[in-house]
């Protein structure tokens, strides 16, 4: 059974995200709805508790199967959301976000991206404009360099399982010429090992702009999410450090898989 984390503050932010999770979880016999709230103080809990039976509701009347409440007073929001997910084993947790510019609500983003930096379990970033079509493409962004040490494959694999979407494996590089090196082709191969249980596909682009080319790919093969691993701030001239995927949970219009290597 897949348990999937769901914070909410009854924001416009969090319900946007909730609802989404709501429609993503219909009918999903094989997860489990956690709606999370932690209040400030004693005198919030009855209106905790009066918002989160409602958005329960709300959720069996989407179809979801399995929805479940859970609620803590005080604390860090961000090591009470980890200590929930170690305890009731989560598969995935699902948050949202603004867009940078816009001030109000701000925090609840800041937390997203927070919860992401923890490096706990898979992270999903829902965009406050994102529309719910199904997850049936999934594309998956990568370097192609020590795949096998830098993938986290199992967790991937284990949100993947809930939704069993078509994987568009995707490595944009400005040097790809006609045929792919050694090293991408055995990368490949590892790639497709990892993710034998689901349906691949690989795609070389080369381009400039890797923004460019994942929006790209993006609009014209209709992909539902995007997954990408945010690498340790060590690693400074990766591409696929924590900056980058900030900069993609901001200004993508469908949701964001965070993965942690």
């Amino acid at each position: 059974m897949h348990r999937v984390i769901v914070p909410v503050d009854f924001s416009e932010t969090s319900l946007n995200a909730a609802r989404y999770t709501a429609q993503m979880l219909a009918g999903k016999k094989n997860a489990v709805a956690i709606l999370y709230n932690n209040y400030e103080s004693q005198g919030d809990y009855d209106v905790c508790i009066h918002y989160q039976e409602s958005l329960r509701k709300e959720f069996l009347a989407k179809g979801v199967i399995n929805v479940e409440c859970e609620n803590e007073m005080g604390g860090d929001l961000i090591e009470n959301i980890a200590r929930l997910a170690h305890t009731s084993r989560a598969t995935l947790i699902v948050m949202g976000i603004t867009g940078k510019s816009e001030v109000r609500q701000a925090m609840f983003g800041s937390n997203t991206l927070r919860l992401v930096d923890k490096n706990l379990l898979p992270v999903m970033i829902i965009p406050p404009d994102a529309v719910y079509k199904g997850i049936n493409n999934v594309a998956f962004t990568s370097d192609f360099k020590d795949v096998e040490a830098t993938t986290p494959a199992h967790l991937i694999c284990a949100v993947l399982e809930i939704f069993d979407p078509i994987l568009h494996i995707v490595n944009v590089n400005k040097d790809h010429y006609v045929s792919i090196t050694e090293e991408i082709e055995k990368s490949k191969q590892s790639f497709k090992e990892m993710f034998k249980a689901f349906k691949t596909e690989f795609y070389f682009i080369t381009m400039n702009s890797f923004y460019e080319a994942v929006d790209n790919f993006v609009k014209d093969y209709n992909i539902d999410v995007l997954v990408t691993i945010p690498k340790h701030q060590s690693n400074a001239v990766s591409l696929f450090k924590s900056s980058h995927t900030k900069r993609l949970a901001y200004h993508s219009r469908i949701p964001i898989l965070a993965a942690h290597e």
